[in-house]
């Protein structure tokens, strides 16, 4: 009876994360704080003392499902009036008196910049019942780290950088996350070591503009010397890195990753558009012939790389003239994968008051098209796998079948095969690729 009571008291919080990466790792940091002022995780949400709503607004798609879940706490509000309920992030940042406005059981509205703060604030509602709005429009100096609690415990996120410079016409996020804060090197190599020794086998460095780390500080190392250090760390398998800007990527990190050991040999490189007027437009900082000879460059240092990129279609002004040049662009580079979006326009970007904007319809005719012709690249790229034997670190048990495993190749490939009960998740093992298909690999264990 008694463990029931004490069972009872334990406080419990619910976390909802939308948008990219950095939100995903800024949750595991909303829950470190949590847990040091007595704060248990539960998948349950009717269960939930507190409810953290972690937001997104690079999209409108994701605003609107935003606002739908926000309004639906609503419910449960009614049935425990001591319910907690914070929306924090993006949309916190961008949109933070129409929120409280509009969603009155909602207690705290907290910034990208004040997610360090969390517990204190918590802590502040938990006693005086007051709704908190913690929003600082700019980030004066880099956030303390606070305590993190990861998912999994194989792969794990570090962040080595906030926000970005680049004001991309179409992006909201300099505008959400501020100007760029580069981590100093050391808190970051301590951090992947201390990993490392808790048995996480690979690590993802985590910005909005990786190649950009260390600009803010002339006497910084950059990123290239950042990636060299964290290669030198036994006891990590594996070093991916995201988002590179491909303005900003030199030869110096290229020939950093070509003679590394641990750094993966996959290039997520956002192109945006094949179409000179519409990277001019976007503001991107770079042409067409510029990002062609960035692609030889790394295909002439590491033959077997792989590379992936971001496309956005229906941009404002995009002609059909410009959509058929990034058409052709896709056919000449031959990404393994792209990552392709619908233009979105962003109250508070210069290109949402662009006056030549193209109607949805267009949009997603165009979207179509480019997809048909990306799925045929990247499956006749995995079809060159098939008979090829490739290393893979074990993930565990694949969504769809528990009688298969999941892994992915050092060039990010998705590979499934059947289950031997020889696998250790985390471990490396050598799969022979039998079958190839647009989005992943099949295979069996050698």
């Amino acid at each position: 009876m008694e463990s029931n009571d004490k069972q009872s008291k334990s406080k419990l919080f619910h976390t909802m994360t939308f948008g990219c990466q950095m939100n995903i790792n800024d949750s595991e940091r909303l829950a470190g704080q949590l847990r040091t002022i007595g704060y248990e995780s539960t998948d349950n949400v009717e269960q939930a003392d507190l409810i953290l709503i972690n937001t997104c607004c690079v999209r409108e798609s994701a605003e609107k499902k935003i606002h739908g879940r926000i309004g639906e706490m609503k419910r449960l509000k009614l049935v425990n009036p001591n319910l907690i309920i914070g929306v924090v992030g993006c949309m916190a940042q961008k949109d933070k008196d129409k929120i409280l406005k509009k969603f009155s059981h909602v207690n705290l509205v907290m910034g990208t910049h004040n997610i360090h703060q969390l517990a204190e604030l918590v802590e502040k509602i938990e006693q005086s019942r007051e709704r908190v709005l913690a929003v600082w429009d700019q980030a004066e100096r880099l956030a303390p780290d606070v305590p993190t609690v990861r998912k999994g415990q194989i792969s794990a996120w570090v962040p080595i950088m906030y926000g970005c410079n680049n004001f991309c016409t179409y992006c909201i996020v300099p505008y959400v996350r501020g100007r760029e804060r580069s981590r100093p090197l050391n808190d970051i190599v301590a951090e992947v070591r201390q990993l490392g020794a808790d048995g996480f086998k690979e690590i993802t460095l985590l910005g909005q503009n990786v190649n950009s780390y260390g600009k803010d500080n002339e006497s910084q190392a950059d990123f290239a010397d950042l990636l060299q250090a964290i290669d030198q760390i036994d006891t990590i398998t594996r070093i991916r890195y995201m988002t590179s800007h491909p303005r900003d990527m030199n030869d110096k990190v290229i020939e950093t990753i070509m003679r590394s050991q641990k750094i993966c040999e996959h290039f997520h490189l956002p192109v945006q558009a094949g179409s000179d007027y519409i990277l001019e437009r976007m503001n991107r900082g770079y042409n067409t012939e510029y990002y062609r000879q960035l692609v030889s460059k790394i295909r002439e240092a590491i033959p077997g790389a792989s590379l992936t990129t971001d496309i956005i279609v229906g941009f404002p002004g995009e002609t059909e003239e410009n959509f058929l040049e990034t058409l052709e662009f896709v056919k000449s580079i031959r990404y393994d994968a792209a990552y392709t979006f619908l233009y979105s326009q962003r109250s508070g970007t210069p290109a949402a008051k662009y006056a030549d904007q193209v109607s949805l319809p267009v949009k997603k005719a165009r979207l179509q098209q480019l997809m048909a012709v990306q799925n045929e690249i990247s499956l006749e790229i995995n079809r060159q796998y098939v008979g090829k034997t490739v290393e893979v670190l074990v993930e565990g048990p694949s969504k769809n079948d528990e009688r298969k495993l999941m892994g992915r190749t050092r060039t990010n490939k998705i590979v499934l095969w059947e289950k031997t009960g020889q696998e250790v998740a985390g471990g490396l093992v050598n799969i022979q690729i039998d079958t190839a298909q647009t989005w992943i690999l099949k295979g069996r264990l050698i």
